[in-house]
């Protein structure tokens, strides 16, 4: 590494620095990260695509089998961000982001690989899944890089680009897979066709398309990022973050959003086609985390302008609708492939839909509320002089950095906590209604804490 690549002092909360350079660097840096991030989401949700074309490609999983395939990546890139989230201050993010990106090469290569024999065992399939989980384990470090390059009163915005371009890997590899496994992209160096009763398909093009994109990546992530001195910080200064309230307040409010985005991504393909027996459900499913993706800087920018606190209520409250109306429109008793489905398949959808905006929202808004307390908190304990308040922001900055990787870890269990209780809910009943009613119950406790403890008036943490 050159020392062109590391920066050694780095203070965008200083106007003049910013206005002079720091702003041009962070700015090349985000859009550095931002497709890095969306190949890591596009590599952790590959699943949720695939599994839906297992059964015409000859694999005979049970649909149990088929929702832990969808399930496991985000179990793994769940536990991984843990330790992700206290990466980029100790490796550095310029360094960490080029590796982690590379690493997204064994699970495409894999899956590609995988998918071209139906006696593959279900356990080689398991070892797959958990290896797109180091997508998943991407987004905390790629978060909590960006944080430090960016003031304060610019992280909502900055923070929800990142995020919200980077979560359109998950809208882009539902909508592009299908359409991938259609033609035979490269040829003979693919491999043969799989021959199904709607025509041949490649289903390893499903891994394959992405490795070329994931190699250009990582050559832009190591010639073009930017390592921060400053910014360096072993565990013991990170681990501070585990005493703190507000890290345990937001990893709740935060499964709430983000959980819930990536669970319901995963399973909707699948639920959609289990509940309405839709052949045309694949191709609109991806509409929903297009939605999310689009609209979390949104939830940024809504947070910078009218609070975090109360951008998340508001949030929550649709989120709860949305799951009720989604419950609403389920058929009343299990579909068959003989007599299809009742339910209302169009509602069931737009009822997804407010899920998706309102989860993108409440992502974008949740995550400015972090970078904001874990600062503020800080300042406000260090006193009136000057030099004390800029070295408490700074150690403020890596708090809230590593709180915000650790609050996506917890928030991402939510993938793997949604497809397997839709699972198990069709595997006991026929219907999600039981694993629906869960999430309304769970949406309520958000809205009870977002409004105690932040958002109403004379709350303990206002935000």
């Amino acid at each position: 590494m050159t020392s062109m690549t590391i920066i050694p002092h780095w203070n965008p909360e200083d106007r003049g620095f910013w206005d002079r350079s720091g702003r041009a660097v962070a700015r090349r840096n985000l859009w550095l990260s931002i497709p890095a991030l969306a190949l890591a989401f596009a590599v952790w949700m590959l699943w949720s695509v695939v599994v839906v074309q297992l059964p015409a490609a000859g694999f005979r999983y049970s649909t149990n089998q088929l929702f832990w395939l969808t399930a496991l990546p985000a179990l793994c890139g769940a536990t991984l961000r843990i330790f992700y989230a206290f990466a980029v201050p100790i490796l550095g993010g310029r360094r960490f982001t080029t590796l982690a990106t590379a690493s997204l090469l064994l699970p495409a290569i894999g899956i590609g690989l995988a998918v071209q024999d139906p006696n593959t065992p279900f356990a080689w399939m398991v070892v797959l899944a958990l290896l797109c989980g180091i997508g998943g384990g991407n987004f905390a470090s790629s978060m909590a890089n960006i944080s430090f390059f960016f003031p304060g009163a610019r992280q909502g915005l900055a923070l929800g680009l990142n995020a919200g371009l980077g979560h359109l890997g998950v809208a882009l590899v539902q909508m592009l897979v299908p359409l991938a496994t259609s033609v035979g992209l490269f040829g003979v160096l693919s491999g043969p066709a799989q021959q199904t009763a709607q025509g041949p398909m490649w289903l390893q093009n499903a891994g394959f398309i992405w490795v070329p994109l994931i190699l250009a990546s990582t050559a832009a992530a190591w010639f073009g990022m930017d390592d921060l001195a400053d910014t360096r910080a072993g565990m013991a200064e990170q681990a501070v973050i585990f005493t703190r309230r507000h890290t345990w307040l937001m990893c709740w409010l935060y499964l709430g959003t983000f959980g819930s985005f990536i669970g319901l991504s995963a399973c909707l393909p699948l639920l959609a086609q289990s509940q309405f027996q839709r052949a045309d459900a694949l191709h609109l499913v991806w509409l929903g985390p297009l939605i999310g993706a689009v609209l979390r800087p949104l939830g940024g920018w809504m947070a910078d302008r009218w609070g975090g606190a109360r951008v998340t209520f508001w949030c929550f409250v649709a989120m709860a609708l949305g799951a009720a109306a989604a419950w609403l429109c389920l058929p009343a008793t299990p579909p068959s492939a003989q007599h299809g489905a009742v339910g209302n398949f169009i509602g069931f959808l737009g009822a997804f839909g407010v899920l998706f905006a309102a989860s993108g929202i409440g992502n974008g808004s949740t995550f400015r509320m972090i970078a904001s307390l874990f600062v503020a908190d800080r300042v406000q304990r260090a006193g009136g002089l000057m030099s004390a308040q800029t070295l408490a922001a700074r150690e403020g900055a890596v708090e809230a950095a590593a709180a915000l990787g650790f609050a996506s870890a917890m928030g991402a269990y939510g993938g793997f906590f949604i497809p397997k209780s839709v699972g198990s809910s069709l595997a006991m009943t026929g219907s999600a209604s039981a694993a629906l009613a869960v999430f309304i119950v769970f949406y309520l406790s958000c809205i009870a804490l977002t409004w105690w403890a932040y958002s109403r008036r004379n709350a303990p943490y206002p935000c």
